[in-house]
């Protein structure tokens, strides 16, 4: 509360301080990366049994996992009944172990009895809530048939379920959150109107599937749709059991990753050629291989530019549908404005290009191979027009003559047959034509002149500042001084042998104000990343932990977000799941 008061009243100071000289300037968003937070939401409960008794979802979120990124996308899983059963926290992907630990949390999930379908959806907005990073694209994926069936003894009613799940897709479109639903329908009892309601109301899409030959495409067109790319048509191939070559085209040398989804009945072979002539081993660093039981999955890692050739070896008359998804990680920019300001009638200029990593990009090649479009939208009447740009080794350029209209947004979009871009809107405001200049008034006396509120309002907020200042100085100096009680049981679990550590009583009465998990494990290096685990006292004797590593901390076998602290009263106990060594922390916090 202290807090927000010191916060509120230095906003305050400023805008009084500054009011006269506020203006207000074009708008220009941040840029958006090629990077996600995809949280994989499932229905786990009986009737799934019946709905998807193949566990075609686990399949889907799984060639999900491996269409994502090693460039640092993030993702999540809820699995839930009537509450949320098993979670696992959004994991920063940099390794196939990384994809394999996700993979191997949703084999691991089982079936519970009931069905609340809001509560699923609650819990990813939470998560996504907690852990968005700015330059990411949130996305909920729920993989359910629709129905709920609530437990009789729990006082619950179906209306009130539905106003859950009414609230939670009110909170996920306001905050930006796009839903993508995939009904699973084996016994034709699919809640489509639900589930479509739940895509429609958020700007995602609905889909229906009750096999797994429909995933690669629409994990295809949920991947390429929310970052802006594009499905890349591949013939179909049946199987006559020798090898037979699909060419694959890589337009430029800006695709990070291409991914090659092959689905079949029956296990399948495949080999790479690259543009030189020359076969890759796969898997290998530059080609990764991922493998279920109704797919396979091959990514090539910053591939060349050119003609690729895939060898692909399948039973005898044994249909194998094969998709392909590039990965860019190109972002469209509007070059800045000629003028600062514009008058009805002007002609505006309007330049955009490429960048990679914050680079500008010039390469004749890929402007010319795309099309580009400039949207100006007139904010007084809402109407769109559309003019096309022209392309040369730097870029895209047109230009437009303003109308009467005070406020315009442009947005140029550029595309070609694998991905497209659209730059943040930028607007321009249109200057009206000045008045005649104001008489001037005679100088004021002494007696004229008003009373000065304003500087009296700016002395009391000074002096309001400077009196909460001290408060909160003297807050922070006591509760840097304040001190500990209690222990903490601390065990090591090796998670490649099963092996535990015997248990280590740590009394906490030595620290003072706040102290560190890395200074429990003696410093070791080999636990360095507990290093930004912190713990800081806080009332009736409980600790409040603040998670700032990229560790995992569950709780009862849900992970739990500690960003913004975590209370851990007595008798709690806690596990730290270490990212770069396959150990876990165990910690009970005791009198």
């Amino acid at each position: 509360m202290l807090k927000k008061w010191f916060c509120s009243l230095i906003v305050i100071a400023w805008l009084f301080g500054n009011l006269s000289s506020i203006v207000v300037h074009a708008s220009s968003p941040l840029s958006s990366t090629s990077r996600m937070e995809g949280m994989l939401v499932v229905d786990v409960s009986n009737s799934m049994k019946s709905s998807d008794p193949n566990s075609i979802s686990n399949e889907a979120m799984k060639m999900f996992i491996d269409m994502a990124s090693l460039k640092g996308d993030k993702i999540g899983a809820i699995a839930y009944s009537d509450e949320v059963m098993r979670e696992k926290a959004l994991v920063k992907i940099q390794s196939e172990q990384d994809k394999n630990d996700l993979k191997e949390f949703i084999d691991s999930v089982e079936k519970y009895m009931y069905t609340d379908i809001s509560t699923g959806v609650k819990e990813a907005v939470k998560v996504l809530d907690s852990s968005h990073e700015q330059g990411y694209f949130p996305l909920i994926v729920v993989l359910a048939d629709g129905n709920n069936e609530l437990d009789p003894k729990k006082p619950k009613t179906a209306k009130q379920a539905d106003d859950d799940l009414a609230k939670a897709v009110a909170d996920a479109k306001a905050k930006g959150y796009p839903i993508y639903t995939i009904g699973l329908n084996a016994d034709g009892k699919l809640n489509k109107d639900v589930l479509t309601n739940v895509a429609k109301s958020t700007n995602g899409k609905f889909f229906e599937t009750s096999s797994a030959d429909k995933l690669p495409a629409i994990l295809s067109e949920i991947f390429a749709n929310h970052l802006k790319l594009k499905i890349v048509p591949v013939s179909q191939v049946v199987g006559n059991g020798q090898f037979q070559d699909i060419k694959i085209n890589v337009p430029n040398e800006n695709v990070l990753e291409a991914n090659i989804s092959l689905i079949s009945n029956a296990p399948v072979e495949v080999k790479l050629i690259d543009p030189s002539g020359k076969e890759l081993a796969i898997p290998s660093d530059q080609v990764l291989l991922s493998k279920s039981k109704t797919y396979s999955m091959v990514k090539l890692m910053k591939p060349v530019q050119g003609d690729w050739t895939l060898k692909v070896k399948g039973v005898p008359k044994d249909k194998i549908d094969i998709n392909l998804v590039f990965n860019y990680d190109l972002q469209l920019k509007l070059a800045p404005l000629a003028k600062q300001s514009y008058k009805a009638g002007d002609t505006v200029k309007i330049g955009a290009f490429f960048e990679d990593n914050g680079k500008a990009i010039s390469d004749k090649d890929i402007y010319q191979s795309m099309k580009a479009t400039l949207f100006v939208k007139d904010l007084d009447n809402g109407k769109t027009e559309e003019f096309a740009l022209q392309t040369d080794d730097q870029g895209f350029a047109g230009q437009f003559k303003l109308g009467n209209a005070a406020n315009y947004e442009v947005v140029v979009k550029a595309e070609d047959n694998s991905f497209f871009r659209e730059s943040p809107p930028q607007k321009i405001s249109v200057q009206k034509t000045q008045s005649a200049p104001a008489v001037t008034k005679p100088s004021q006396t002494e007696d004229d002149k008003p009373f000065p509120w304003l500087n009296v309002v700016l002395a009391v907020i000074g002096a309001l500042l400077l009196a909460v200042l001290v408060y909160f100085l003297l807050a922070k100096m006591k509760e840097k001084n304040r001190g500990f009680s209690g222990q903490i049981v601390i065990e090591i679990k090796d998670e490649d042998t099963g092996e535990r550590t015997n248990p280590q009583f740590k009394k906490l009465k030595a620290f003072k104000g706040k102290f560190r998990l890395h200074q429990l494990l003696s410093l070791s290096p080999e636990f360095a990343e507990t290093e930004h685990i912190i713990f800081k006292p806080a009332s009736g004797d409980t600790l409040m932990l603040v998670n700032n590593s990229d560790c995992t901390i569950e709780k009862g076998g849900r992970a739990i977000d500690g960003k913004r602290g975590l209370d851990v009263k007595k008798n709690d106990r806690l596990r730290i799941v270490l990212k770069k060594v396959n150990k876990s922390v165990y910690i009970e916090y005791i009198s």
